[in-house]
């Protein structure tokens, strides 16, 4: 048998290889050095944890931090007074409600809290804050406005979205679903879509009702939360419905929990019972997971992912771009190839929707281009993510390059979707502090706002 160390001998004594390029030193391949698993054993909590409570998914979800002070006395000795009054101050004026698992806490980088791309996703710090910008709205995306029915969306002709929970494994300060999702906070109070199977066969006689519906994603709220027979049994439901095609189950868990695809059997083999009859059925079952940075890809993710990838389960990654997380061609590069590294399709990247109180998070459209110009052709194509404006007001999913106007001095970009709502005209928003000074000082004067849009509206046609 011909071995790897036999072959690249054969190469360094071939003289008929022209070398076009040196090879690379594996030293150099980040995206494979993965750290294994976590030194979960610094933070003071945890020093008597054994490997195997840790590994465990009911200990980690047992032992995820809900509440903000319970939180911050987790990491006293850890942070500064300073940071810790930060943190407090920040949950106070926070839309979102507070879940991080152990997990998570044990991947950030203590030694720099302010700086660590992990914190910045789950803790708010008050200090960070920035003003809303002022076409922001709860609900940006409208998903409510094109809901038929409480807790399922039917926006694209041919795909819906069920919401049939309003609890994830964690709460990302970014939820563009901050509306509904988590507890009420002191900013907010929510919309709530409890596990309620009277609102779930509402749901799902609209979806029968509808012969152009092929492709349900199945969200919340997070399929993490859903009981094995929960979720096997909206997985029937739905693949035994002709018109359906494809069924996504989106979860963050694989990012934040991935103990549970390795400890949690009845649930995993829920999922693959549910993938095995969409393959004798001829339908597509899925996940979609949402990894953000290379730092939350680790040996314990590997792991879970080959079991997925064992039991023939496609998983598809979808990113949020946000500022001081990913916002660099070289860290996007990075999350891109150790997605790939470990099974998992990178598929979108979404420019930050407008979603109150992370004004500090989102980006330009323009940092979101120049990346794209990056990431692409660093990996093969299939393993390339689309980046994407979700449009504010129901437009859907637009390819950021698509806009048809965009004035980098306002911020105010402009987007179709004429296969969505055909005719109509959607605005997307910079965050205003990442303006030049001309267009800073014009949203600082309300009575600019609706001309700078009128302006853009005018040229975009």
């Amino acid at each position: 048998m011909t071995t790897t160390s036999s072959l690249i001998e054969l190469s360094k004594r071939s003289h008929d290889i022209a070398p076009l390029k040196p090879p690379v030193d594996p030293v150099s391949l980040q995206h494979a050095n993965l750290l294994e698993l976590p030194d979960f054993r610094r933070i003071p909590a945890y020093a008597d944890v054994t490997d195997e409570q840790f590994m465990d998914h009911r200990w980690q979800a047992k032992k995820s931090i809900t509440r903000p002070d319970k939180l911050l006395d987790t990491l006293r000795g850890m942070v500064s007074d300073d940071f810790i009054r930060d943190a407090t101050e920040g949950f106070a004026r926070a839309p979102m409600s507070v879940r991080v698992s152990p997990y998570m806490l044990s991947l950030i980088d203590w030694n720099d809290p302010y700086g660590d791309p992990l914190r910045t996703q789950f803790i708010p710090l008050a200090s960070r804050f920035l003003p809303d910008h002022p076409k922001l709205g709860l609900d940006s995306l409208h998903e409510r406005a094109d809901a038929p029915v409480p807790g399922l969306t039917h926006r694209y002709a041919d795909k819906a979205l069920f919401l049939p929970l309003d609890t994830c494994p964690v709460y990302c300060r970014f939820c563009t679903r901050s509306y509904a999702v988590g507890i009420d906070t002191e900013e907010v109070e929510k919309t709530h879509f409890k596990v309620d199977e009277e609102r779930w066969k509402r749901a799902y006689a609209y979806i029968a009702s509808r012969p152009e519906l092929e492709d349900i994603v199945v969200s919340g709220g997070d399929a993490y939360n859903l009981r094995p027979e929960q979720l096997g049994a909206i997985g029937e439901t739905l693949l035994r419905m002709p018109n359906i095609q494809r069924i996504r189950l989106a979860t963050k868990g694989p990012a934040v929990m991935p103990q549970k695809i390795l400890t949690d059997d009845e649930w995993i083999d829920a999922v693959t019972r549910t993938v095995e009859l969409g393959r004798k059925l001829h339908k597509e079952v899925v996940i979609h997971t949402h990894f953000n940075h290379p730092n939350e890809i680790t040996g314990v993710t590997r792991d879970a992912m080959n079991k997925l990838f064992e039991r023939g389960i496609t998983v598809r990654n979808q990113s949020v771009l946000q500022r001081g997380v990913n916002d660099t061609p070289e860290t996007m590069k990075l999350l891109v190839k150790r997605l790939g590294h470990v099974h998992v399709h990178p598929y979108y990247v979404y420019i930050h929707d407008l979603v109150r109180g992370v004004e500090d998070l989102r980006t330009t459209l323009a940092t979101g281009l120049t990346i794209e110009k990056h990431v692409r052709g660093s990996t093969a194509g299939f393993n390339t993510p689309t980046f994407v404006v979700d449009a504010p007001g129901g437009g859907g999913k637009r390819d950021a390059h698509s806009f048809e106007h965009y004035d980098r001095t306002t911020g105010i970009s402009v987007f179709e979707a004429p296969s969505v709502k055909p005719g109509q005209r959607y605005t997307y928003f910079d965050p205003i502090d990442q303006l030049p000074a001309e267009g800073r000082a014009r949203w600082a004067d309300p009575a600019e706002h609706q001309k700078m849009i009128d302006e853009a509206l005018q040229a975009s046609r």
